[in-house]
């Protein structure tokens, strides 16, 4: 796993060895102080690191001020094109800004927002996506390829430069999944800075979670990226579940209950399915552990096949047993399965 810069949104670490931080992004009204903390404080329960905003106007920037005193994350102040919106969000308390400086106006511009961010200990993201390249960048590469988008990220990477900028991260997203897989890979060879992945306009909760786990998740099992945000047409919440599976998915979760279960078949002689999903909804927001849990439908694919599992389930006719470590402990009804499970959860130790 390449190693790379570090830098640190508030308190938190991204990049340099750091655990994989799960970003999103509110979809209130950022004038809205109120309604947009009330949804930052839920998306910091669902276990949210960052969050991003969106500062559209003045009346944005403004609000950032009560925004980013109230909330329990760092929160990113997205800004396009207006540099005076990057510079008011600064000044308002943001803790770290994304934008393009190449499109925010000239050297005098760009100079005005690294010195105040670099006054404040902010770092700047550059965020590229296929439709954002410079037009002269796809006239070399014949549309908005991924060396496009690598050599568009690279540029505004050298206009911070040139002011003497160093503290930042890069994201390369495109709606095609190889496109952005590529793209974030030729980076990593190309650059040092932390990588921020995502899929961008990747779609609703269905095919938007199916895009992101291939790409993102294909990514950071290779040992690519820093920082994630699932990007999903719908309640942001999702986004930051959705994220959490990945990073169980290709090993890279901090802590979580990571919850296995078998498919079923014509052994399965207990609502496996309903009894599996109870599991998961009831371990989804569990913090401070490390485990994996099985929830299997028989013996044949109970103690021994989930040996490797901490804790699990294995269906009977009407019950089930609990297993440790591919030791069975007890045999429960079928309707106090979930419930013993749970109480095992609470209890174990040495994950």
């Amino acid at each position: 796993m390449k190693q790379t810069k570090q830098i640190r949104v508030r308190d938190v670490a991204i990049g340099g060895g750091a655990p994989v931080v799960i970003q999103s992004m509110t979809n209130t009204d950022t004038r809205n102080a109120k309604a947009t903390l009330a949804q930052i404080r839920v998306l910091a329960d669902a276990g949210c690191g960052i969050v991003r905003c969106a500062v559209p106007d003045m009346q944005a920037a403004e609000a950032m001020r009560e925004i980013c005193a109230g909330s329990p994350i760092p929160v990113v102040a997205d800004i396009h094109f207006d540099y005076r919106l990057a510079l008011a969000s600064i000044e308002a308390g943001a803790h770290k800004i994304r934008l393009n400086p190449g499109n925010i106006g000239g050297a005098d511009r760009v100079q005005a927002v690294v010195q105040a961010a670099r006054e404040r200990g902010l770092p700047i993201r550059i965020g590229v996506n296929s439709g954002s390249v410079e037009k002269h960048i796809l006239e070399q590469f014949g549309g908005p390829t991924p060396e496009a988008m690598v050599e568009s990220a690279l540029y505004h990477v050298g206009l911070l430069n040139d002011c003497g900028f160093d503290d930042i991260c890069i994201s390369i997203k495109s709606s095609s999944v190889p496109d952005t897989m590529q793209a974030y890979l030729l980076a990593g060879e190309r650059t040092d800075y932390p990588l921020h992945l995502g899929v961008t306009e990747a779609g609703t909760e269905y095919m938007g979670t199916i895009k992101s786990a291939a790409g993102i998740g294909g990514l950071l099992a290779l040992g690519v990226g820093d920082t994630i945000r699932v990007s999903l047409t719908d309640d942001p919440v999702k986004e930051v579940y959705a994220a959490k599976a990945i990073l169980k998915a290709v090993g890279r979760a901090s802590d979580g209950i990571d919850v296995v279960a078998c498919p079923t078949c014509g052994r399965t002689r207990i609502d496996l399915i309903e009894i599996a999903k109870e599991v998961e909804r009831r371990c989804m927001d569990m913090h401070g552990k490390k485990l994996k849990v099985a929830v299997m439908g028989c013996a044949v694919n109970g103690p021994g096949e989930a040996r490797e599992a901490d804790l699990g389930i294995a269906g009977g006719d009407g019950a089930g047993l609990i297993f440790r470590k591919g030791e069975i402990i007890r045999k429960v009804p079928q309707a106090q399965l979930v419930d013993a499970l749970m109480d095992e959860i609470a209890r174990f130790e040495g994950a």
